[in-house]
């Protein structure tokens, strides 16, 4: 669904991203993990087209990547940005129709949609009226998650979605978020820093490190067959992985 052919970026003397090959598959979570500032938010900007790469070609469903057709490419990815990027001055509903009211499909049919999304992501009809400082944080991510889906993508991109909630609260979306993944069978990218975030959700993990992949594979690919010694150790740093 996602190629990456030598994608890189720069910003002046600073690279984000080294000369990268990537394939991300078709109806599969693919979960981008490392340290903070290792290029996983630059692999989602790249892919939505928030910025252009300084070298190499990006293909999303054999569809180049470019500024003249990423309108277009825009409307067949859902982006859940980190904390959800919610407008407070309006509500769930209008939140998460944003992008349906500016297209000016029918009205009915946005409630209709809605209806669904809520039953979909365990989010109740009657919080669409509120704001989003009348929600819980799970709510919230809830309502970002509505809007990402609302016109039924193609790719799913979600950048932290689950960091600043507790781990309650957090440990009860991502169970939502596995059945809704299966169930969807949509081309998923998650960033995320908590490896055994990653092994639950994901089918395939990319670890990376200053703005390259270390090694692609399964939860098991990495802790049993790591690539060097920075897998182990970044494995090893995350003690929760001793029950997996």
């Amino acid at each position: 669904m996602i190629l990456f052919r030598d994608v890189s970026k720069k910003y002046d003397s600073l690279t984000a991203l080294a000369p990268t090959d990537l394939e991300i598959e078709s109806g599969k979570t693919t979960a981008l993990i490392g340290s903070s500032g290792c290029g996983k938010s630059t692999v989602l900007r790249l892919i939505v087209g928030l910025i252009e790469p300084t070298t190499g070609t990006i293909e999303i469903d054999g569809h180049s990547v470019t500024p003249a057709a990423i309108l277009d490419i825009r409307r067949r990815i859902g982006y859940v940005i980190q904390d959800g990027g919610l407008f407070p001055h309006l509500t769930a509903e209008e939140n998460a129709g944003l992008m349906w009211r500016y297209l000016k499909r029918p009205r009915t049919e946005m409630r209709l949609r809605l209806e669904e999304l809520c039953d979909l992501t365990r989010f109740p009809v009657g919080g669409l009226a509120r704001y989003p400082a009348e929600l819980s944080g799970g709510q919230r991510q809830r309502v970002s998650l509505m809007r990402a889906l609302m016109l039924d993508p193609q790719v799913l991109l979600l950048d932290e979605p689950l960091g600043a909630l507790d781990p309650l609260v957090r440990a009860g979306l991502q169970t939502d978020l596995k059945t809704i993944f299966q169930q969807l069978g949509k081309t998923v990218v998650l960033v995320t820093h908590d490896m055994a975030e990653a092994g639950y959700l994901a089918d395939a993990i990319v670890l990376m490190r200053e703005g390259r992949i270390i090694q692609k594979g399964t939860l098991g690919d990495l802790r049993d067959r790591p690539a060097d010694a920075f897998v182990s150790e970044f494995i090893s740093a995350q003690r929760s992985l001793v029950a997996i």
